[in-house]
């Protein structure tokens, strides 16, 4: 018997190799394995089922229960009842008394393997040779137990016939079995863990964008891994199994095996830097190198190398970026909001802001006033545009400096074409400026007065003629000659001439506009052109006499040189210009005719280039000149004309003004108000005839014939919108003792328009003082319900120009029904002017008018003449 369990045991040998066989070739598919693992311990079974112990007849013994055992507790649930099928099927097929015994052994075993794989599985069980041993033991000491339920079979005869032998044997062979199978599955999962974690390895190799060499201390490559063939000097198969001298560059090669060989003499990392033209290019690589511990004899090395190119080359711009960034020119970035976030000494000496200043405030902090709002919302919207913005721009130094300098604004987008930063590069041009300006004022400015030299007229000229051919004014040039000048260049020498020259051109630049050219022409001869003059002939001419007649007076004023002053007149020609009609040249040529003009007939004169324009021109400034004489030598009157009611009965009268010359006799009052407005004389003139009309009304009030009249008089714009024009006028009145309630002041509607509500406030005023209100010329100027109902009027007056076209016009007709009808409504006295006939009188009173004045009423008459008349009636 001791020969067969030996022969179970050799056979549980041959299961543990053909076990071993089957899972190593089949573990790709660990299903199918499991699969033949059963089969295989199955047929094994069925061999040793084929050489049993028999112990009578349907009663055998063998080592099935091992093998089934083992097959649950190895093979897994699968295999085991693969197995056990197997068995069973076999030991049915035999038949016996010990068939149900031997079928049910059999699922026991498998159950129990099972079981036992559990355990082991839950850490409860391990699978040493000892418990194995105890557990095979167990397990056929059942197998003894139960075979003794065979009916022809009893526990003491069946161990009787097999004994502790049999324990031991087959607790040995399990624990033996058990042993190998243990055995065999530790290496088998050593060997797959070894895979994966190689795989593993190389997976993470392959995924790191770098390239893996493993080489031996003689640096011959072992192996090699890259995801990028282009980045490798030369294809794999080319290096593979030989020596870094034999594939790199020779001193790229005596690097890394110097780098390798300190790697494993020191057991630290080494990192080394070298650069190759690969077919991707010219690469630089960075390689770090790790030796491999090991008994390995040659040594080996990890070579990790990295493509730096990028990095390498983004340093050196970066460093290039630097050097930039400090150079002579301002650089300043900002973020996306304008703030600062970095500055370069050259912005700290440019502005005199230091970095730690301005980090983090906004750029605006260097604006200067130069540039209104519209100018940045421009600037910043080319940057959004273009990214990109260049000029010329004032800015603001720390000190308070305002200096211009050349800018350019660029924009930095990220990769959504988001504006994360913006970088600034900027030069201080005040210098580049100033010589600018300097070249300038060379080119076109005298250096001894500077003013304008003959050339920037000439340029400013050609645009004033063009200006005044499109606008439609009027210019005039007035050239000027220093009289004798070369009598005090000669006696007191050229500085002291250059000083008078010097004075000389002060005194024009102070007597002009600001828009008006000053030029010095040559020597001693200066030009002024005026522009913007009126478009009316003979008021420009005025004006530019006027000017001229200024100039020369000054010009003739004595010159303080040294210690002593000189006496210098001037000639002055003047020429007109309002097109393009005379060329620049022959304008320039007119005006220096007229000054030797101006010479000849014994300098110290004004003369013009046009005789007939000098005569009017003369004519006009000599009235201006009488009529100054007239306000001082009391010369103005006032005449007075009737205004009546519809019975023709005297109501009231207007006073207006007279001028009485003892040469020109009497001047026309549309000849002498104009020209007193002209030149300035209107306040006076206005306070004379005010004041001789309320003298008059005083003397009047205690007459009984006319001391129930109203006096109405013109008040001039100038008057109304005087500053102290009610105080006068109140002090006037306690002066001369006038009923202010018999004063009317007659005011045009267009005077009014100028300051409403100053008007409106002054009229209120003079209105507490007692005098009354008419509305001269009304519907001729800007007639509004609006300012009607503001103003404290008492009377409105219809215009001439309504009257004289009655009756024959329909629309006069009409106008002076509307007038009326508005006065009546507001309470108002209405007067028609300029009533010169009988149909003209009839056809106003059948309207409603109530108040008339005209020549078909009374004449303007002196105060002798009109006082001689009857009193009631006109």
């Amino acid at each position: 018997m001791i020969l067969e369990l030996i022969q179970i045991a050799a056979l549980l040998l041959a299961l543990s190799l053909l076990q071993g066989l089957c899972i190593r070739f089949l573990a790709p598919r660990p299903r199918v394995a499991e699969i033949a693992s059963g089969v295989v311990f199955g047929a094994v079974c069925l061999v040793g089922m084929m050489i049993p112990i028999t112990l009578a007849p349907g009663v055998i013994v063998d080592g099935r229960s091992v093998l089934l055992s083992m097959a649950g507790l190895f093979g897994g649930p699968l295999a085991g009842l693969i197995a056990g099928a197997i068995a069973g099927a076999y030991r049915i097929s035999l038949g016996g008394d010990g068939m149900l015994v031997g079928t049910v052994l059999i699922a026991v075993a498998v159950a129990l393997g099972l079981a036992y794989r559990a355990a082991w599985t839950r850490g409860r069980l391990s699978r040493q040779p000892l418990p194995l041993f105890v557990f095979g033991a167990l397990l056929h000491a059942l197998s003894i137990l139960m075979i003794g339920l065979v009916p022809s079979q009893s526990v003491a005869s069946v161990y009787a016939a097999l004994g502790l032998p049999y324990l031991l044997i087959m607790g040995a062979a399990t624990a033996l079995l058990g042993a190998l199978l243990h055995d065999l599955d530790t290496r088998l999962r050593n060997e797959r863990a070894l895979r994966q974690r190689e795989a593993h390895l190389r997976a993470i190799a392959g995924a790191v964008p770098d390239i893996l060499f493993v080489l031996d201390e003689n640096g011959r490559y072992l192996e090699a891994m890259t995801h990028d063939e282009s980045l490798l000097y030369r294809e794999t198969g080319q290096f593979l199994g030989r020596h870094l001298h034999e594939v790199l560059p020779a001193p790229v090669a005596a690097e890394l095996l110097g780098a390798i060989r300190d790697a494993i003499r020191s057991s630290t990392p080494m990192a080394v830097e070298y650069a190759l033209d690969t077919p991707k290019g010219h690469c630089i690589f960075e390689g770090r190198i790790q030796a491999i511990e090991g008994e390995d004899v040659p040594r080996t090395v990890v070579l990790i190398v990295q493509d730096v190119t990028h990095r390498a080359t983004l340093e050196q711009e970066r460093r290039i970026a630097a050097i930039a960034f400090e150079s002579q020119q301002g650089m300043m970035v900002t973020d996306a909001d304008a703030r600062i976030l970095r500055v370069n000494k050259a912005f700290t000496e440019i502005t005199g802001y230091p970095a730690g200043e301005v980090i983090g405030r906004p750029a605006s902090i260097l604006h200067s006033d130069r540039h209104n709002p519209a100018f940045y919302h421009d600037l910043w919207a080319e940057v959004e545009h273009k990214d990109l913005w260049e000029g010329e721009i004032w800015k603001r130094r720390r000190n308070g400096e305002v200096y211009p300098e050349r800018l350019s604004i660029s924009a930095v987008r990220d990769e959504r074409g988001v504006v994360t930063h913006y970088v600034g590069c900027f030069t201080d041009i005040t210098r580049a400026k100033e010589s600018e300006a300097e070249i300038h004022a060379l080119a076109f400015y005298d250096h001894l007065t500077a003013l304008a030299n003959r050339r920037l007229l000439t340029d400013r000229l050609h645009q004033a003629l063009a200006h005044a051919d499109r606008d439609g004014w009027r210019g005039a040039l007035i050239f000027i000659d220093l009289d004798d000048f070369k009598n005090i260049n000669d006696v007191l020498g050229h500085q002291a001439g250059d000083e008078l020259l010097t004075l000389a051109a002060a005194r024009l630049r102070a007597a002009v506009r600001e828009t008006d050219t000053v030029a010095r022409f040559g020597g001693d001869e200066f030009v002024v052109l005026i522009e913007q003059l009126p478009a009316d002939e003979i008021a420009a001419a005025a004006a530019a006499e006027h000017l001229a007649e200024t100039l020369r007076a000054k010009m003739g004023e004595p010159y303080p040189i040294g210690n002593q002053r000189y006496v210098c007149t001037a000639s002055i020609g003047i020429a007109m210009f309002r097109d393009h009609a005379q060329t620049v040249e022959a304008l320039m040529r007119s005006a220096d005719l007229s000054m030797y003009e101006s010479k000849r007939q014994g300098k110290n004169q004004v003369r013009f280039f046009d005789p007939v324009m000098q005569s009017t021109v003369s004519e006009r400034l000599q009235l201006e000149a009488d009529l100054r004489a007239a306000l001082s030598l009391d010369q103005f009157e006032l005449h007075y004309q009737a205004q009546c009611d519809g019975e023709g009965r005297l109501t009231g009268v207007e006073a207006l003004a007279s001028w009485r010359h003892p040469g020109r006799g009497l001047v026309p009052r549309d000849l002498f108000i104009p020209a007193a407005e002209r030149c300035g004389c209107m306040p006076a003139l206005g306070r004379i005839l005010l004041e001789k009309a309320c003298i008059q009304l005083a003397q009047w009030a205690g007459d009984a014939r006319f001391g129930a009249l109203r006096l109405s008089l013109n008040v001039s714009a100038t008057q109304i919108y005087a500053p102290n024009f009610v105080a006068d006028a109140r002090a006037l009145l306690e002066r001369t003792g006038c009923p202010p309630d018999r004063l009317v002041f007659e005011l045009t509607e267009s005077m009014l328009i100028t300051d409403m509500e100053h008007a409106i406030e002054t009229m209120h005023a003079l209105r507490a003082l007692g005098i009354r209100f008419s509305i001269d010329d009304f519907g001729t100027g800007y007639s509004s319900l609006a300012y009607l109902q503001r103003l404290p009027l008492d009377e409105l007056k219809i215009d001439r120009s309504f009257v004289r076209d009655l009756p024959a016009n329909p629309n006069s007709l009409a106008i002076i029904r509307t007038i009326v009808a508005l006065a009546h409504a507001l309470g108002l006295r209405v007067i028609a002017e300029g009533v010169e006939n009988a149909a003209q009188f009839e056809i106003l009173l059948r309207n409603g008018c109530t108040g008339f004045q005209g020549f078909l009423f009374h004449h303007p008459a002196t105060i002798e003449a009109f006082e001689a008349r009857p009193p009631d009636r006109a």
